[in-house]
């Protein structure tokens, strides 16, 4: 099964010392026995290659897959200019840890914290994303927007942004059931973008709803990427991401086996 677990998922332990990110890895391979990784930014302590290469050297022992390198600051618009001009910088930094490593999937989010974006940022959005999917292409993996804060979780600015890009090298990456809007937004908005997912997201609220629903969406139009979970609460993660885990993989193999 394609299954992985986003490292933010355990941001408690990283943050009281108990993990890094070799550690991260070794919880993927042989607590959990998954054949994939989800990192999230926030592990990295360094991108010098050096650190980059024994990153490498443990994703090769595990026989692990990158399928998402998730990545914050580095959002493409801010208001404050010395801060849009850092986070390109990282942006660009993160587009060669990704190659680097291997990555399937590269997620940076689009920016502001207003409700819309003004024709100069969606212009400034869309150029940036047109720069970043043609170098991930040009490398062999994918660079994409997530329904994740600020305008891109409303459906018709996503949609707005991924049509203007309109590159093989563009993405989404799904924070199921992560839109603005009503209930039924949210539900026909995880429908409707199911075709153009790259990578998803499924946090702790959703395995606890109608998870087969939300995962049938993707099945359906023959979603090949993966199902990661992340956890949110810093608390109990290894215990917790263990419940999401499971409930993932039985949704997953209902699916296959017909039994849904």
């Amino acid at each position: 099964m394609n299954v992985s677990v986003l490292s933010y998922s355990f941001r408690g332990l990283l943050a009281e010392g108990k993990m890094d990110l070799f550690g991260y890895l070794e919880t993927c391979k042989y607590r959990y026995h998954l054949s994939a990784a989800d990192i999230w930014s926030g592990f990295f302590p360094s991108t010098d290659p050096d650190y980059l290469k024994k990153v490498k050297e443990e994703l090769d022992e595990r026989e692990l897959v990158l399928a998402d390198l998730c990545v914050d600051n580095a959002h493409v618009w801010d208001s404050q200019p010395d801060v849009r001009e850092r986070n390109y910088q990282n942006a660009r930094t993160y587009l060669k840890v990704a190659d680097t490593l291997g990555a399937k999937f590269m997620r940076v989010d689009a920016g502001s914290r207003e409700d819309t974006w003004t024709d100069e940022e969606f212009d400034h959005i869309v150029m940036r994303y047109k720069e970043y999917a043609q170098w991930a292409y040009d490398h062999g993996f994918l660079v994409g927007i997530e329904n994740h804060w600020g305008p891109e979780r409303a459906w018709q600015n996503l949609k707005q942004v991924y049509e203007a890009v309109d590159h093989p090298g563009f993405g989404v990456s799904c924070h199921i059931g992560g839109w603005a809007g009503t209930p039924e937004e949210v539900v026909e908005a995880d429908r409707l973008v199911a075709s153009w997912v790259s990578h998803t997201h499924i946090a702790w609220n959703i395995c606890e709803g109608d998870l087969m629903e939300k995962l049938k969406n993707l099945w359906n139009v023959g979603y090949e990427g993966y199902y990661s979970v992340e956890h949110h609460s810093a608390k109990n993660e290894y215990s917790e991401v263990v419940i999401q885990l499971a409930k993932v993989r039985d949704v997953l193999d209902k699916l296959r086996t017909g039994n849904a």
